[in-house]
């Protein structure tokens, strides 16, 4: 049976139907989870997509951390399932406690919308294992708030217990250490910076984030959170989603 992946949307994301469209395009199936959802329904595994939740007012992800679906994901990522956060998604893991380390603005103060080079630091991770130690990966980014820092001691933590999964080749927005993304000492829950559902398809450049996420398909979550949403709790309104 094919994956099934709960992408979660808030207000202000912009980057879900991209995630969709990746997901079906390798086989899984995407359900769309509005953020006032108290349920995540019966999925394999959770995605935090990109874009602007709440309008980053505060800073990115301060106020998504308080949705009432985070209290889900916290506990579907605690139970082992896998959750991944990408660019905005990123920034509301580390504000959720999720993952260590904040997002700040890029050095430069500029917004950066590119392609980049990643090389793979860890290879057990649920999104990082269909590659191998060293790879290097061409994705895109699309952020201002994408600088990732951290204090001595958690960037400590960070090296010594594997927890960085991806670093930039040549870092494009002063993140400490070139860190492109991190996980948690379990590999299952990931964040990361760069767009691996917006290289997916040849006709947007480049499939190398196919590597990615064809390997959080192959992944299997406990079903610890059974329970369906009804049609109006799983499929947003268009004006919710504007």
């Amino acid at each position: 049976m094919a994956a099934t992946v709960g992408v979660v949307v808030f207000p202000g994301s912009n980057c879900e139907h991209d995630v969709v469209e990746a997901i079906g395009a390798l086989g899984g199936t995407a359900r769309i989870v509005w953020h006032g959802s108290a349920t995540l329904g019966d999925v394999d595994a959770v995605i935090l997509p990109g874009g602007f939740a709440h309008g980053d007012y505060l800073r990115p992800g301060a106020i998504a951390r308080f949705s009432p679906v985070m209290e889900a994901v916290g506990e579907f990522a605690r139970s082992g399932g896998p959750v991944v956060g990408i660019c905005n998604g990123f920034q509301v893991l580390t504000e959720a406690r999720l993952l260590p380390g904040a997002l700040q603005k890029n050095s430069g103060l500029r917004f950066l919308c590119r392609e980049t080079t990643v090389q793979v630091e860890r290879t057990d991770t649920v999104l990082t294992s269909g590659t191998n130690a060293g790879d290097r990966l061409v994705l895109p980014i699309n952020h201002f708030d994408g600088n990732y820092l951290a204090d001595p001691e958690t960037r400590r933590r960070l090296n010594e217990e594997g927890m960085v999964a991806l670093r930039y080749v040549d870092n494009p927005n002063g993140s400490v250490d070139d860190i492109a993304g991190i996980c948690n000492p379990e590999g299952n829950v990931v964040g990361l910076m760069p767009h691996p559902e917006r290289a997916c398809d040849p006709l947007t450049g480049g499939t190398d984030g196919a590597r990615l996420i064809g390997a959080l398909l192959g992944t299997q979550a406990p079903r610890v959170i059974p329970a369906r949403l009804s049609t109006a709790e799983s499929t947003p309104t268009s004006r919710q989603t504007a």
